[in-house]
């Protein structure tokens, strides 16, 4: 009995996470086919010669939509009609707040030249004695900066909550008081998410790294 537990257990570990990750794709494509196959014209759609609902045609036609309209909007005539969109947008009282939101989010995110989190650190939060992990953005700047005569640098992170990392608090901590991890954002978020369950492996990465010094330290004193 225990050799089966353990075989199941094995095989969940196993199954689990592929499953999950092939029923949430598929998710995905039927909700998109739902959303662009009732706008496709019968004759460019192949559910009508094969006589059988097609998978992912919705999704393929949805990323070419959008590549298209980048693509129209790179040029000049494409950026007047967008300016020209975005100053009817600004009239409207409720919609262009979550308009300009939403669109700074994105240019932010999906920016490959803008700044993103790129490393995890620890802080004393909520108390002390109480560490809690958060990443990094950058340093506080603007208002904020000018308004906190803390007499030290500070530094703008994202402390985020368990299980769901993509709520959180905006935090400005002196950077006296932050200490940066040698993990990356990813496996942090991974430690976040399980809530403290899966933890990387760096324990072993660090002990390497020290008896590496320690070599290179009594090689050096030998010499």
């Amino acid at each position: 009995m225990t050799r089966l537990r353990n075989y199941f257990f094995t095989g969940l570990v196993i199954t689990g996470p592929i499953g999950i990750t092939v029923y949430l794709s598929w998710t995905l494509i039927q909700l998109v086919d739902g959303w662009v196959k009732p706008f496709l014209p019968e004759m460019y759609n192949p559910d009508t010669y094969v006589h059988m609902e097609v998978p992912g045609v919705g999704l393929i036609v949805a990323l070419l939509a959008v590549t298209l309209i980048g693509f129209l909007t790179a040029n000049i005539a494409g950026r007047s009609l967008l300016g020209i969109g975005e100053a009817f947008v600004a009239r409207m009282p409720l919609v262009r707040n979550v308009y300009s939101a939403l669109k700074q989010i994105f240019e932010t995110v999906l920016n490959e030249k803008g700044q993103t989190f790129t490393k995890a650190g620890l802080i004393e939060y909520p108390r002390r004695g109480l560490w809690a992990i958060v990443f990094l953005a950058t340093n506080t700047k603007g208002e904020v900066a000018a308004k906190l005569h803390t007499g030290e640098e500070m530094a703008s992170v994202f402390l985020p909550t368990t299980p769901n990392p993509t709520s959180g608090f905006l935090l400005f901590v002196p950077k006296s008081q932050i200490i940066e991890l040698e993990m990356g954002v990813e496996d942090a978020a991974k430690l976040v998410i399980s809530a403290g369950l899966v933890n990387p492996e760096y324990p072993k990465k660090l002990g390497v790294e020290r008896k590496a010094k320690a070599l290179e330290s009594q090689s050096v004193d030998a010499e």
